[in-house]
């Protein structure tokens, strides 16, 4: 895909910050997961999710992620 900026806006953002806000553009919209607006940022989850921070932006987690992973770490305790 390619993405055509306005020349102000070329020259003052380099493609990596360019990826990265639109990686957290999808995110706050709910268009991306985490996984998939870090991966379109070029970052790991957990730097993604400390960029996230850095900016105060929340992250969605809800009631049902919340006992999505206790199910997991249960069942990966259990092994």
């Amino acid at each position: 895909m390619t993405l055509t900026l306005p020349e102000s806006l070329q020259a003052r953002l380099s493609p990596q910050d360019t990826a990265r806000h639109l990686a957290i553009g999808l995110f706050v919209t709910e268009e991306a997961t985490l996984g998939q607006a870090a991966q379109v940022a070029g970052m790991s989850q957990a730097d993604f999710l400390r960029e996230l921070g850095r900016r105060r932006i929340p992250i969605h987690y809800g009631r049902e992620e919340l006992a999505a992973d206790l199910r997991t770490v249960d069942s990966l305790a259990a092994r």
